[in-house]
């Protein structure tokens, strides 16, 4: 998939330097870790250790250094957050070089909304402190300034900390360098883009002199639509496997596609994520999940059989109902998130908790299929703060049609004469089975199960829910009473308030929950379907 839409003129940039410097910077840069082999094949896909760094930066030859005017790219200073703003101004006033970084300077040329934005500067950390009343340094492997502006938190590297994770000789000439020759500057650019993950995250904007650095051909990826690590994928890969994870996040978001040697070395060392620390997993899968693109992320971590891995219990549900790997179909479980995607943003952002409440709920209802209306019931409940009688009465009134594609929803022949009681049984016995799914999703033994069927299927026990994200998802049911209790509040109003669903407020993840549980059962388009 190309993208059209971006519409800079790549003919029009200016060529850093001439060919002989490239080479000559490209010559000077080693990297802490090994080699990538040079061929993709390797039988095991994995670098000869010895071999040497500058093979790493091989790629980059193919791709002309560029400075790119931001007008050109259709960035302007309006596009950067006002308290990014503000630590830039900080620094730029001190003296000091600051360029944004990363994957918000790839959002910015695509028109879409950062989720942050991340500064580098020619600082060291301690200047940085210095420099602002309200900061500090986090962090011991790589440490990085916590800017705090407002309720805001601003990140802030240093190009002295990225040196350290290069050789000496690098680190010494970072030192020797600070404010001689652009060749240097560019050596030491470049240096920091090397250690990225994908190229298309390794570009830098200057917004003082208005200049997008391109030294990997990330803008070229950006046009073309593809995610490519920045070294060999199978040595980057083993340097940090959560860039695995991180591969799936950015194309999922984008709706780019991974090159081919990225997707080959996701797909044979997808078992490395299981090396990864389980804190880690949970933030890689909320920025998958919570940030609106938990569809196309599901798709792809199935695609790349990472799914069974990290949540068995729904690769299991895939498997079972014949969902093969490049499957374009869509089915309940996709549908509830692709309904939660219509909701959210990479700037509105909901709490893990109710991601985790909709898997919940939809292992009950895959286990045990239910009445549209008993669902329906059951949602309308969880909104209005748990009145089981109330959301029966509304349930009868029902007239939309549902989803009959989903083996999930069974409707009964007398459906429609669905007694009082029965109904109330129906929702709180449903309500059960919600709370026994979230017992299983956080049970390591329970999961290890849940793939028994496929042997092929790689063992995994993951448990990455935490003890007090578990019971923050509990509390999202525990309103369905048959009588209406003291304690629970309906939310007022429809409209979201995205403040308070990132941060958890319960009536508010129950609001979006039961929408999107009732957009999916009940879908708008297939009243435009009826004469």
């Amino acid at each position: 998939m190309a993208i059209s839409s971006v519409g800079f003129a790549c003919r029009s940039y200016f060529p850093v330097r001439n060919r002989t410097l490239q080479h000559h910077c490209l010559r000077k840069i080693r990297f802490n870790a090994v080699a990538a082999a040079e061929a993709v094949d390797e039988p095991d896909g994995f670098a000869k250790v010895g071999d040497r760094q500058d093979k790493v930066a091989d790629g980059t030859r193919d791709h002309e250094w560029k400075q790119l005017n931001s007008k050109d790219l259709g960035i302007s200073s309006s596009m950067i957050a006002k308290p990014t703003r503000q630590v830039l101004n900080g620094l730029k006033r001190k003296g000091h070089d600051v360029y944004l970084v990363g994957g918000c300077v790839r959002d910015l040329i695509l028109k879409r909304t950062p989720r942050d934005f991340d500064i580098l500067t020619s600082a060291e950390l301690r200047e940085v402190v210095r420099t602002f009343s309200r900061c500090e340094i986090v962090g011991r492997r790589f440490p990085i300034c916590h800017v705090y502006v407002g309720d805001d938190i601003v990140e802030v590297s240093s190009f002295s900390t990225s040196a350290q994770n290069s050789s000496r000789s690098m680190r010494n000439e970072f030192r020797e360098s600070s404010g001689s020759s652009d060749g240097d500057e560019d050596c030491i650019r470049l240096n920091n883009c090397l250690q990225r993950d994908f190229t298309i995250n390794g570009l830098m904007f200057d917004p003082y002199a208005k200049l997008v650095y391109d030294y990997l051909g990330g803008i070229e990826d950006i046009r073309k639509a593809k995610v490519r690590t920045v070294i060999h994928a199978g040595t980057s890969f083993q340097q940090d496997c959560a860039r695995i994870l991180r591969a799936i996040r950015v194309a999922a978001r984008l709706g780019f596609r991974i090159s081919k040697e990225t997707a080959h070395f996701i797909k044979h060392l997808s078992f490395l994520v299981q090396r990864l620390d389980k804190g880690r997993i949970l933030m890689e899968m909320n920025y998958m999940l919570a940030y609106g693109s938990a569809e196309a992320s599901l798709r792809l971590l199935w695609k790349f059989g990472i799914l069974e891995i990290l949540l068995p219990i729904q690769a299991a549900y895939l498997a079972r109902s014949g969902f093969k790997r490049r499957d374009k179909r869509t089915n309940m479980l996709l549908s509830l998130f692709a309904n939660l995607d219509t909701l959210l943003a990479p700037d509105k952002p909901c709490h893990s908790s109710l991601w985790i409440a909709i898997l919940a709920f939809h292992k009950a209802l895959s286990d045990q299929p239910r009445s549209p209306l008993v669902v329906a019931a059951f949602s309308l409940a969880i909104h209005n703060g748990g009145d089981v009688l109330e959301a029966a009465k509304i349930t009868k009134k029902i007239t939309r049609p549902h989803d009959s594609s989903f083996f999930e929803l069974v409707e009964e022949p007398e459906e429609e004469n669905i007694d009082f009681q029965t109904l109330l049984d129906e929702v709180m016995d449903l309500d059960t089975s919600v709370k026994d799914a979230l017992n299983q999703m956080t049970d390591g033994y329970y999961i290890s199960k849940a793939m028994a069927a496929y042997p092929q299927a790689p063992f995994s026990d993951m448990v990455f829910i935490p003890l007090q994200l578990y019971l923050r998802a509990g509390r999202i049911f525990e309103c369905v009473k048959e009588e209406r209790q003291m304690g629970f509040e309906a939310k007022q109003g429809s409209k979201i308030e995205y403040a308070a669903l990132y941060s958890g407020d319960v009536p508010e993840i129950r609001h979006v929950f039961a929408r999107v549980v009732f957009d999916t059962v009940f879908p708008l388009n297939l009243l435009s379907q009826e004469l």
